[in-house]
C-alpha cells in the first residue's frame, strides 16, 4: 500500500495534511522532522511532505531535517516553513518578508506548466501564514507562482522537489485538495487506502503485538473508547478486558447506562470499578487545571494497574486516544509544536507506567473514528454521541471539585441535554455542556436576595475538534434552558452563554 510520510515541524495544520491525503484514499503517516534518511528508506514511502511550523530559518537555532531526504529519489513537497527549510537546506536564501502575509491571498501560478498546479486556474485564492519568504532559489529550481507581495510563492526542480508558500490543507485555499492530489499523482500513488483497510491492518497489528497476553481497556462509554473496544474485540476476542471506572466525575445516570449497554447489549466482559472516593480524595483542594488532569490520569492508572493484577496476565492498557488529544498535550512526533494542555490519557499519564500502551486511534480524528464505529456496526446512539472528556465533570468545574459542586453541575447538565434533544438540536452541534464557574453573583428569587453560582453554557460546531465555532443556538432554546436551570437547580442563579471559537479558546474550559 502506497504511503506518504509527513515530517512534522510543529504546525497546528499538520494533521489536516494527513486528513486530506487520507480523504484521497492514500495512507499518510506523521513522523518527526528529524527522522533520518536511512529510516525513511526502510519505510519506503511514495513521497514526503514537509509541514509548516512556527519557527524561522533566520533564527540561530531552528528545526532542520536530515539533508539526505532530498537525495532519496522520491518526490518531496514543502509547505510554508517546509518550503523555507528546503530552500535553506539546498543553498537558497530566505529573508524576513517586507510585508507579512496572513489569511486569504490571491496567487498567480505562472505559465501553468507545473505538475503541482495541473488543471487549476492560473490565479486563485490561497491561505498564507508567513513572515519569511524565499529571496533566492536553490540551484536547479524554478519559480512557479507568486503573489503581489511574495515574488516566489512556489518553486520546483527537475529532481521531483516541489514547494509552496501557502497552505493547501486548509479549506480557505481554493483547489487545495486538488493540489495535494496532484502531488499524489506525481508520486504515482494508487488510491487504495480506506478506513476498512485501517480496520483490517489494525486488527492484524494488535493481534501480532498482543500475542497471548491480555489487554485492559479504559472504557468510558464515549465514542472513542467504545469503538476501540469493538476493534480490540475483533482483534483479540476474550483476551480483552474493558474496565469502566466510576471516578465520581460522571454525568447523572452514566454508570448505570454504561453497565447496561456493554454488559447486556454487547455481552462484553466488563469490569466495573467504583473509585469515586479515591478520585475525590486525591482532587481535594486542587484548583489548577493541569494538576487536576495529571491527578486524574495518575488515579486512572492506579485503578487499571490494580484491576490488571486481579485479572492476571495483563500487559497492555488500551485507550481511545485521538490525534487532537495528542496535539494539545504534547508534540506527538518530536516536532516543536506548543503544548496546550495535558489530556488525562496523554500528558496526564505517569512517566513510570507498568502497562504498555495500545492506542489504535492515536493518529485519527473523531469523524474517522465514527466512520469506523459504523463499519463495526455500533448503534448510532454511541457512534454519534457528543464527546465527553476523560476527566469528566472535573474539567467542567472551574476551581475545586466538591460533592456539592458536582451535584449542582450534574443537575444543570441533565437539563441542557434534555432540552437540546427535545428541540432536535443534538445532532446539529458537535458538543454542548455546562461549565460551573467559581463566580457568585447577587440575584432575586421571590422577595429575597440570593447569592449563588454562575453556569456557562458551551455549544460548538466542529468536524474534528481541532477547530470549532460557537453554535448559534436559537434564543428561545437558550432562554428555556436558562429558565429551567435557575428554577430547578438549587445553587445557580445566573446562566451565561460562551461565544468563543477555537482557536483562540479551547472547547473545554480546562
Amino acid at each position: 500500500m502506497d504511503k506518504i510520510l509527513i515530517l512534522d515541524f510543529g504546525s497546528q495544520y499538520t494533521q489536516l495534511i494527513a486528513r486530506k491525503i487520507r480523504e484521497l484514499n492514500v495512507f499518510s503517516e506523521i513522523v518527526s522532522f528529524n527522522i533520518k534518511a536511512h529510516e525513511i528508506a526502510k519505510i519506503a514511502p511514495s513521497g514526503l511532505i514537509l509541514s509548516g511550523g512556527p519557527s524561522s530559518v533566520e533564527l540561530k537555532k531552528f528545526p532542520l531535517p536530515d539533508e539526505g531526504i532530498f537525495k532519496l529519489g522520491i518526490s518531496v513537497l514543502g509547505i510554508c516553513y517546509g518550503m523555507q527549510v528546503m530552500t535553506k537546506s539546498l543553498g537558497g536564501r530566505v529573508l524576513n518578508s517586507k510585508r507579512r502575509e496572513y489569511g486569504k491571498v490571491r496567487i498567480y501560478s505562472g505559465d501553468g506548466k507545473s505538475k503541482i498546479f495541473k488543471s487549476i486556474k492560473k490565479d486563485f485564492i490561497c491561505w498564507m501564514s508567513h513572515g519569511d519568504e524565499v529571496s533566492r532559489l536553490p540551484c536547479g529550481f524554478k519559480k512557479t507562482a507568486h503573489t503581489d507581495n511574495c515574488s516566489i510563492a512556489a518553486m520546483e526542480s527537475k529532481e521531483g522537489l516541489y514547494a509552496i508558500q501557502f497552505h493547501p490543507e486548509v479549506v480557505h485555499t481554493q483547489y487545495g485538495k486538488k493540489i495535494i492530489g496532484n502531488f499524489l499523482d506525481i508520486c504515482n500513488c494508487k488510491r487504495e487506502w480506506k478506513l476498512s483497510s485501517f480496520i483490517k491492518q489494525s486488527t492484524c497489528d494488535i493481534r501480532s503485538k498482543v500475542g497471548e497476553a491480555r489487554v485492559v481497556l479504559g472504557l468510558s462509554g464515549g465514542v472513542d473508547s467504545s469503538v476501540a473496544a469493538m476493534l480490540l474485540s475483533e482483534a483479540i476476542g476474550d483476551k480483552l478486558h474493558p474496565v469502566f471506572v466510576n471516578n465520581g466525575l460522571l454525568r447523572a445516570g452514566e454508570a448505570d447506562k454504561i453497565n447496561q449497554v456493554f454488559k447486556n447489549d454487547f455481552n462484553i466482559n466488563l469490569h466495573y470499578v467504583d473509585a469515586t472516593r479515591q478520585f475525590l480524595s486525591a482532587l481535594k483542594g486542587i484548583v489548577d487545571p493541569e494538576k487536576k488532569r495529571k491527578i486524574i490520569g495518575n488515579e486512572f492508572i492506579k485503578v487499571f494497574d490494580s484491576t490488571a493484577k486481579k485479572i492476571g496476565g495483563i500487559k497492555y492498557l488500551a485507550q481511545g486516544t485521538l490525534y487532537p488529544d495528542v496535539v494539545e498535550s504534547l508534540s506527538a512526533f518530536g516536532g516543536p509544536s506548543a503544548k496546550i494542555k495535558s489530556h488525562h490519557n496523554v500528558g496526564g499519564l505517569p512517566a513510570k507506567m507498568k502497562l504498555k500502551l495500545i492506542e489504535p486511534f492515536r493518529f485519527l480524528f473523531k469523524d474517522e473514528v465514527r466512520k469506523i464505529g459504523k463499519l463495526l456496526k455500533l448503534p448510532d446512539e454511541i457512534v454519534y454521541r457528543h464527546p465527553f472528556p476523560g476527566p469528566g465533570l472535573g474539567v467542567r468545574i472551574i476551581g475545586e471539585i466538591t460533592k456539592k459542586r458536582l451535584k449542582i453541575l450534574r443537575a444543570a447538565d441533565t437539563i441542557i441535554i434534555e432540552e437540546i434533544k427535545a428541540q432536535g438540536l443534538y445532532s446539529k452541534v458537535w458538543q454542548v455542556f455546562g461549565v460551573l464557574l467559581p463566580v457568585k453573583s447577587v440575584g432575586v428569587m421571590g422577595d429575597g436576595r440570593s447569592y449563588e453560582n454562575t453556569l456557562a453554557i458551551r455549544a460548538v460546531k466542529s468536524v474534528d475538534g481541532m477547530t470549532a465555532d460557537w453554535a448559534k443556538l436559537p434564543y428561545n432554546t437558550i432562554g428555556l434552558i436558562s429558565n429551567r436551570i435557575i428554577n430547578e437547580v438549587k445553587g445557580i442563579n445566573r446562566v451565561v452563554y460562551d461565544v468563543s471559537s477555537k482557536p483562540p479558546a479551547t472547547i473545554e474550559w480546562e
